[in-house]
Formats: structure tokens, C-alpha cells, sequence
């Protein structure tokens, strides 16, 4: 068990980066706010677990990512998945894709309404790359789909951003 105290300042310092976390990879508001306090509590109650040489923000967010997965998993049991039916794109579809290009051309705010728009199975594995800086490694291990269609579902996503941004950035008629 976690001292009180302490696991008090963990809460605060970390609160607003867990539940940034939760609520990309869950997208719904109704099922952020108990997402962040289960997480917070699994940690509590495993705190005996946590190696001080590990960052307290990785643990933590390990814990979030599984938890957010599991109620994604219960909530649509055969609407997100991850299969690796896809093929890549051609390369000309490759260029351009890094995401940071993405955030220089739009926003903020309009990046974040488009990854929300994404299906889950682009925006889950997006969100675990670049805002949980997650390998594709562990993210393939956390969805149970190989490192290589992480990178696919990643891509995928990206270009489904590109597009929405496009048309987003396009003036109106």
C-alpha cells in the first residue's frame, strides 16, 4: 500500500496527463473520468509493484493503457479490431506522414477534434505512438497484432488526419 501523502502529490502531478491519456484513447466523456480514478486505484493498490527506477508517468501510463483497452475490448467486442488484413500504401502515400508536420499545419484544437473523429483502431494505436510515446513494440504487445501492423495502423491513421485537416483547411464555397 501507497503512503497517503505521497501518493497524493503522485495524483496531482499525474492527474492531468492520465486523464489527457484516457480520454484520447476512449473517446468518450461519460467513461473518462471513472477510467483515470480505477487507474489511480489499481495503482494505489499495486504501489508495493512500482520500481523507483522507473518513472512514475510510465507506470502510471501503463496502467491507464491497459485499463482504457480492456473497457474499449468489453464496450465493442467485435467493433475494434486491430486486423491485419491491410496492406501498405503505395509510397507516394508514404511521404509527408510525420505527425509533427501534421501540428504545424492545423492547431491544436483542430488536430485533437481530428484524431477524435478517427475509428478506434487508428486512433488507439496513434494515440499510444504519440501521446503516450509508446514503441510500436509495446503497442503491438498491448493490441496482440504484430510490430509491423502497428506501423500500418499507425500510417492509416495518419492518413485519415491528413485528409480530415485537408478538408478542414480547405475555404468554404
Amino acid at each position: 500500500m501507497a503512503n497517503n501523502a505521497a501518493f497524493d502529490i503522485l495524483y496531482r502531478e499525474y492527474y492531468v496527463r492520465v486523464f489527457g491519456l484516457c480520454r484520447r484513447l476512449l473517446n468518450d466523456p461519460d467513461l473518462v473520468e471513472d477510467a483515470v480514478q480505477e487507474s489511480f486505484m489499481k495503482a494505489y493498490r499495486n504501489f508495493r509493484k512500482y520500481r523507483p527506477e522507473t518513472p512514475f508517468w510510465q507506470w502510471i501510463a501503463a496502467i491507464a493503457n491497459h485499463h482504457c483497452i480492456d473497457i474499449l475490448r468489453q464496450r465493442n467486442r467485435h467493433a475494434v479490431r486491430f486486423d491485419e488484413d491491410e496492406e501498405l500504401p503505395d509510397n507516394d502515400d508514404l511521404t509527408d506522414t510525420v505527425i509533427s508536420d501534421l501540428i504545424s499545419v492545423q492547431d491544436a484544437e483542430s488536430l485533437n477534434a481530428a484524431v477524435a473523429q478517427l475509428p478506434d483502431k487508428y486512433r488507439i494505436p496513434l494515440v499510444l505512438a504519440y501521446f503516450n510515446q509508446s514503441t510500436y513494440d509495446e503497442i503491438a504487445q498491448q493490441l496482440d497484432v504484430t510490430r509491423n501492423h502497428v506501423g500500418v495502423l499507425i500510417l492509416r491513421a495518419k492518413q485519415q488526419l491528413r485528409k480530415s485537416l485537408n478538408r478542414q483547411s480547405e475555404p468554404s464555397a
